[in-house]
């Protein structure tokens, strides 16, 4: 071979192996920009709100790739848009189809490839409050039940009432909202373990637990206060006479209930005859959460007692000559 085409040769060959390099580099971009973007880690897809926060990945363009914050509204911008998105009511995959829109409607991109994912959720808050161990307040980030939502409240308190109260805010057909409350009772929910009443939430509900109602008794019993009343259909004058550890001394023939009115918010007094009920001639008297028991003293009892024991005491002065009349 002459020098010529020994140089030739070699020429041909460095052209080969540069051109073999290029054509790997190419493959390796190729592969590279192939791989899809990294994506965030995302919460389960549920319809956005207000106020959350959402990821927004287009792929191969890095400009339009951020986190977002829901407006108050329900709106969305991205860079360059030049008007804004509605993303309330919307689940991920309908955003995704609406920016895709926006952005080639806006001549931006040419079949935009977008990803949207949620990273925060702000607009399902669930709030515990009322008779319950930790008063808390969550975002439904998945499916959740109403045992979840007051486990999460460390349980229900030793004041728990019979009911738990669970409202709701829904919007009608014209736009306009109402509160929906719903009355789940405790015996069914817990111990009966009906399943009809572990409601399935979804966000703004608020769940509230009132505190067991109570019967205030004060006067001449042995132990006066403030008893709670679990089952208000079996709890009678007797039966918090009972608790009250039972009358005291120079108790008063009549008793009386003060009931509070509901419309007027002032209480009615109504007299029982409390000594024909002890002596069983008069029917038992039902008593309701929040009334008041008063048992007055018998004072003209009280004062005979009284003086009889001074004429038991001056008597006895007497006789032990302890006595001294003095003129």
């Amino acid at each position: 071979m002459t020098h010529f085409a020994r140089r030739r040769w070699c020429r041909r060959l460095a052209f080969a192996v540069c051109f073999a390099s290029i054509a790997l580099c190419g493959i390796a971009v190729a592969q590279v920009r192939s791989v899809p973007e990294a994506v965030v880690a995302n919460l389960p897809a549920q319809k956005i709100g207000p106020n959350d926060l959402i990821a927004v990945s287009v792929y191969d363009a890095p400009e339009f790739t951020r986190t977002v914050r829901v407006s108050a509204e329900g709106l969305v911008r991205l860079p360059m848009l030049k008007r804004r998105v509605r993303a309330d009511g919307l689940l991920p995959a309908e955003l995704e189809a609406a920016l895709a829109e926006a952005l080639e409607a806006e001549q931006l991109l040419v079949e935009p490839v977008v990803t949207v994912t949620i990273a925060e959720y702000h607009s399902r808050p669930i709030s515990v409050a009322g008779a319950v161990r930790n008063p808390v307040t969550f975002q439904a980030t998945g499916p959740m039940t109403l045992l979840d939502a007051l486990t999460r409240a460390g349980g229900l308190g030793a004041d728990a009432g019979q009911e738990i109260l669970v409202s709701r805010t829904q919007r009608g057909e014209d736009g306009k909202t109402s509160t929906l409350v719903q009355r789940i009772p405790v015996r069914g929910l817990i111990e009966a373990a009906d399943p009809e009443l572990n409601l399935k939430l979804a966000g703004g509900e608020e769940i509230r637990v009132p505190e067991v109602g109570k019967i205030f008794v004060v006067g001449n019993v042995k132990k006066p206060g403030a008893y709670p009343v679990q089952d208000t259909s079996e709890t009678t004058l007797l039966h918090v006479l009972a608790l009250a550890e039972g009358l005291a001394p120079y108790a008063a023939k009549q008793a009386y209930v003060y009931r509070r009115e509901v419309s007027t918010g002032g209480r009615n007094e109504i007299p029982v005859a409390l000594s024909e009920i002890l002596k069983r001639k008069a029917p038992d008297v039902p008593l309701q959460a929040n009334d008041l028991v008063y048992i007055p003293d018998n004072s003209g009892r009280r004062i005979a007692v009284n003086t009889l024991e001074k004429i038991a005491g001056f008597g006895t002065a007497t006789a032990s000559g302890l006595l001294i009349w003095r003129r």
